[in-house]
């Protein structure tokens, strides 16, 4: 089993649990209920079960991982992580890549798990656009703030 001291270190962890080959070892990595997502469709696997089952497939894919962490933002015990990462043949052959999105939670004993695991998240097409992000979106657009009141100006008292 591993256990993530520091959440950048997450998806290098993910990494050596998948090259062990042992589905315990990736497990330890997620929370009793958490989500993962192994393309860009909207399947979402919950819980360790259905996790186990999504990850047993990708432990039958051949090779070597190797995942690098993009960057870290941590906030009051929660982080957003992305990683690009690799499978490579014994032939140094790339056999599967891509770039993950994944928010850790830090657990009471001071490891870290995750929350939510995308695979593909990252990897997904860009979005151009305000319209394209609005079409795109899912959730509904905040409202502007109403603008202000202009200042009132000053009495010609006043400017005297």
């Amino acid at each position: 089993m591993f256990k993530v001291t520091t959440p950048a270190a997450m998806n290098e962890a993910f990494a050596r649990a998948f090259n062990s080959r042992h589905i315990d070892n990736l497990l330890s990595l997620y929370e009793p209920e958490a989500a993962l997502r192994t393309d860009p469709s909207n399947q979402t696997c919950r819980g360790k079960p259905a996790i186990a089952a999504e990850l047993g497939k990708l432990l039958e894919v051949p090779g070597v991982m190797v995942s690098r962490n993009n960057f870290c933002v941590e906030v009051d015990g929660l982080a957003l992580l992305r990683a690009d990462y690799s499978l490579t043949s014994p032939e140094g052959r790339t056999i599967l890549a891509g770039s993950s999105a994944e928010v850790v939670r830090r657990q009471a004993n001071g490891s870290w798990l995750y929350v939510i695991d995308h695979a593909a998240g990252a990897s997904l097409p860009r979005v151009e656009g305000y319209e394209g992000f609005m079409q795109q979106s899912r959730c509904a657009p905040r409202p502007s703030p109403p603008n202000p009141p202009p200042a009132p100006l000053p009495s010609t008292s006043a400017r005297r």
